[in-house]
This record gives structure tokens, C-alpha cells and sequence, in this order.
């Protein structure tokens, strides 16, 4: 990967002009603004996994694909453009989310570094890997370098853009970013849901950009989080997403939640749509979700039954591509974290254990569900396209397909904004998108 410009922590926050800070709305987005469907681009893919590598004993990446098999999952999000990672996924049909990492944002707002940065780390691997999307950062506003990389975030998202449409790789190649939901200031009930006042300088353009583009707005979504920091009033069965829960009603909208995870996406929902009406259109996609499988003494919902039985209701509630209750006309999308248990991690115990494989490929629990055989990019005769398998199956050969999975990718990216640079959006045309 092409070096980046080590990250600056003193670097001061710049308010972005014309914004006040206690605005409670955006008027940042004054036009409304249209997006074209979706349509499928991977088979009919809709769960994804997360392959990260902060560990000190992970298996070479050329050994991921065929666990993937074993899952049945044909979509993958992973943290920077590693080239031996991008290799491993040749010809595969696995479709990818590749990361720009954290401290390439500075150089990466400049239209000159973002083009150099896409051709020296995503245009050598085309077109046999399958990259759909390029994640600009992960968790940029609420980061422990939020101060110092915010104000480059934006910039960074439409830079990328913009050299990605110059190389002709708009229709197959997006560019968006994942955000924490402590961007929320409220998330419940559902419908009162909120972004903080402080982010909303950043947010509001953030939402302008994708209305104009139709990107997908990425949320990293952990009931875990909210189960155990008040199990005195979150059910867990609620944060585990079991289907015989009787689920909570929100007494705004009538819509009765049967789970944490949906609750949590609309509550997104709900606050771009109070912050920007013309980002209402904008698809809110899960980029992280997970439970960990171990944890300190205090982490007493970090058990492998638990870690079980939510990643597997988690597959299940989107595989049935049900939608929410806001949204019941547009499929649940996201990404169980993680592929595997990652030792070096930083904080508590629990970061290191939500993996579904230790590093040795063997599974740390069983999944429950069985992915359907649609949701696979592999070959008909790999272990998933073939209808799935546990984890812990162990059995089936990959059978990659060249390509496979059909074209295209997320949504290719258009129109400028008002409050950039000139040099960047002289990059940008204007034109319509699709994500698959």
C-alpha cells in the first residue's frame, strides 16, 4: 500500500463555513435530490463479513476464501488495500470494501494524492478483483483522532470520487464512509432518533453528499453495547435478535420493533431525515455488527452462546431481506464483524474475541443458520453456493468462478457540492448511481 502522511493529533478542528453549530437542521441541503434504485450487483448478496488483521497470528489471506465458502458469504469488507489481501480475492467473485485507512485522509482530500493513492493501490488489481466500494476511514467523527481528521473527511470522500470517475470506475467503484452510532445524540424511541449538534457542521455536507450521489450512509451497529451498558433495561433476548421476542412498540410511531439492530438503523434513519429532508432517500447500510464470544470478568454477555446466537439471528434477519419496520421496502444489508479473533487489538478483552474463527481456521462456536444458497458469490460448486454450511462444517471446495456474481458494484458517485474546492469539483460530473 502506498505510504500516507503520518496523522498530525495537533492539527486544530476547522468549522466548515455557513454552518452554525446549534443549527438543529441542516440547511446545507436546501434542493431535493433524486436516487436511482438499487439493483443487485453480487447475486442476491446481502450479508457480508469483516476481515480484520490486527493480529499477531492470522492465517495468509490466499487461506480466507475458502472459509468464506464454508460460510456461504460472497461479500467482504476489509481495512486497507493490502496487495496480498486484493490478490487472495482475484477471480473469486467476492465481492469487496476496501478501506482507506485513517492516516491517509490528509493526503487523500487533495485530488492529486486521491488519484495517486487509487492507482497505486486499487487500479493495479482490477478488473479481477471485485472492489464495489472504497470506505474513507472508519469512524472518522468519533475517533480518538477526530480533532485532527474530520476536517479532511469530506474532502477525502469527494476527492476519491472524483478520481474515480475520471478513471472511468464510477459505475463499479463507491465512496463512502462508516460511522460509529455515538454520532446518534438520540436513539431511542426509534423515532426520536438524532445526530449530536456538535457533528452536525461535519454531517450535514456529509448527508449532501450522499443525497447527491445516492453512496449508502455506513453505520457500525452493536446492540452488545447497548445490552451491557443497561441490562437493567434492555431484554437480551431484544439485543440477541431472537425471533420469539415480543419486541418494543415505539410509542411515536406505532412501529413495533422486534429487535435491537432495526431499532437502531431507523433511529439513523429518523435523524438524517430531521437533519437533511433531501437525504431522506439516502439507504442506511450496516458496515459493523457483532458479539463477542469472550471478554474480561465484567463482560458477563461476552459468551460464545450469546456471540452464537446473535451472529446467526444477525444472518438470518438479513437474509430475509425483510427490511425495517420504517423501511420494510428496502432489504437489510450489513456485516457481521468478525472473521476472526484478532489478539492485537487495543481495550478491553472482548475487542479481541469476535471473531467466528480463531486464527488456526477452526470455529470458536457453531452458527445456527444456514446462509440460502442466493446469498453466495462463489461457484455453484463451492461449499456455499451450494446452500451454505455452518461454520465448523468445514467441507466444500471453493469452486471459484471467474467474475462471477454479475457486474457492476455499489453506487457509482456524482455532482459537487458548493462548499469544496474548485480543483475537486471540476472532477465531478453529474450523473446517477447504482448499488448492488
Amino acid at each position: 500500500m502506498a505510504p500516507c502522511s503520518p496523522i498530525q493529533v495537533g492539527w486544530g478542528l476547522t468549522r466548515l463555513r455557513g454552518v452554525p453549530l446549534a443549527a438543529a437542521l441542516c440547511l446545507c441541503v436546501a434542493a431535493v435530490l433524486t436516487l436511482a434504485p438499487a439493483s443487485d450487483a453480487t447475486s442476491a448478496s446481502l450479508v457480508g463479513i469483516n476481515y480484520g488483521r490486527v493480529g499477531s497470528n492470522l492465517p495468509p489471506p490466499q487461506s480466507v476464501p475458502p472459509l468464506l465458502a464454508s460460510l456461504g458469504i460472497g461479500r467482504v469488507r476489509v481495512y486497507d488495500a493490502d496487495p496480498a489481501v486484493l490478490r487472495a480475492f482475484a477471480r473469486t467473485g467476492v465481492e469487496l470494501v476496501v478501506g482507506v485507512p485513517d492516516e491517509c485522509l490528509p493526503a487523500a482530500a487533495d485530488p492529486v494524492g486521491a488519484t495517486q493513492w487509487l492507482k497505486a493501490n486499487i487500479v493495479p488489481f482490477l478488473p479481477d478483483t471485485k472492489i464495489a466500494a472504497l470506505a474513507v476511514g472508519n469512524e472518522v467523527l468519533t475517533g480518538n483522532n477526530s480533532l485532527a481528521l474530520s476536517r479532511f473527511l469530506l474532502p477525502a470522500m469527494w476527492s476519491l470520487h472524483g478520481a474515480v470517475a475520471a478513471l472511468g470506475l464510477d459505475k463499479q467503484i463507491a465512496v463512502t464512509t462508516a460511522h460509529n452510532l455515538r454520532v446518534l445524540a438520540t436513539s431511542f424511541p426509534p423515532s426520536a432518533g438524532a445526530f449530536r449538534k456538535d457533528l452536525l457542521p461535519f454531517l450535514c455536507p456529509i448527508l449532501d453528499y450522499h443525497a447527491r450521489t445516492g453512496a449508502p450512509f455506513l453505520v457500525n451497529a452493536y446492540p452488545y453495547f447497548a445490552y451491557s451498558d443497561d441490562p437493567n433495561h434492555v431484554s437480551l433476548d431484544y439485543a440477541l435478535l431472537e425471533p420469539g421476542n415480543p419486541g418494543v412498540a415505539d410509542p411515536n410511531s406505532g412501529l413495533r420493533y422486534p429487535n435491537l439492530l432495526v431499532a437502531q438503523v431507523d433511529a439513523v434513519y429518523h435523524a438524517i431525515a430531521a437533519a437533511a429532508a433531501a437525504a431522506r432517500a439516502v439507504e442506511v447500510r450496516v458496515s459493523e455488527t457483532g458479539w463477542p464470544s469472550a471478554g474480561a470478568p465484567n463482560e458477563t454477555a461476552a459468551t460464545p452462546r450469546n456471540a452464537a446466537r446473535y451472529n446467526s439471528n444477525a444472518m438470518r434477519v438479513v437474509a430475509e431481506g425483510k427490511g425495517t419496520p420504517l423501511k420494510p421496502g428496502t432489504p437489510l444489508r450489513a456485516y457481521v464483524f468478525a472473521l476472526f479473533n484478532e489478539d492485537a487489538k487495543p481495550g478491553p478483552a472482548s475487542e479481541r474475541n469476535y471473531g467466528l474463527f480463531r486464527p488456526d481456521g477452526t470455529p470458536v462456536y457453531e452458527l445456527s443458520f444456514k446462509l440460502p444458497r442466493d446469498n453466495s458469490t462463489f461457484g455453484n460448486n463451492g461449499g456455499g453456493g451450494a446452500g451454505g454450511v455452518s461454520v465448523g462444517n468445514g467441507n466444500g471446495n471453493p469452486g471459484f468462478v471467474p467474475g462471477g456474481g454479475g457486474g457492476g458494484g455499489y453506487y457509482n458517485i456524482s455532482a459537487a457540492p458548493s462548499n469544496i474546492p474548485v480543483s475537486s469539483a471540476s472532477t465531478i460530473p453529474l450523473q446517477t448511481s447504482v448499488l448492488g
